[in-house]
């Protein structure tokens, strides 16, 4: 079973923004990387996140304007993480309870990553493909 540390091997940097920088920004940042979301921090402590989910129910339907709300209004600041010895089963169904698509991953007490249910999906795959081809090996030597 595949870890969350695993999972980081070969991820990108952890991208982030302030609290008090504007929903523009953090929408800019989240375009330019292809993320999905992006963590709120300040002072290397982990504040929030802010996800496209957030921007839309949060900001959009609420009339909030993306270039003059600070990030710190429209994030969650109740943030579901785990920690990098979690099992790809564990992540999913943690995602699926909780209802969230990223997970900050924190290791003594500080951020060293985020993985995204795209990074749990694939993960997920890969395991069973590897479990598909073992199991036609057996057939075909059986």
């Amino acid at each position: 079973m595949r870890t969350v540390r695993q999972m980081l091997t070969g991820k990108p940097d952890v991208f982030s923004v302030r609290p008090d920088e504007t929903v523009y920004h953090a929408l800019q940042t989240m375009a330019e990387r292809n993320i999905g979301a992006v963590l709120v921090m300040s002072g290397g402590e982990l504040d929030g996140i802010l996800s496209e989910r957030d921007y839309a129910r949060k900001g959009i339907l609420q009339g909030h304007s993306s270039k003059d709300t600070p990030v710190s209004e429209l994030m969650t600041a109740r943030v579901i993480s785990v920690d990098p010895g979690a099992t790809v089963d564990q992540c999913m169904a943690l995602m699926t309870d909780k209802r969230v698509r990223h997970l900050p991953v924190i290791e003594d007490g500080r951020v060293v990553g985020v993985i995204s249910i795209g990074d749990v999906v694939r993960a997920l795959v890969e395991e069973q493909q590897f479990t598909i081809d073992a199991l036609q090996t057996y057939i075909a030597t059986a």
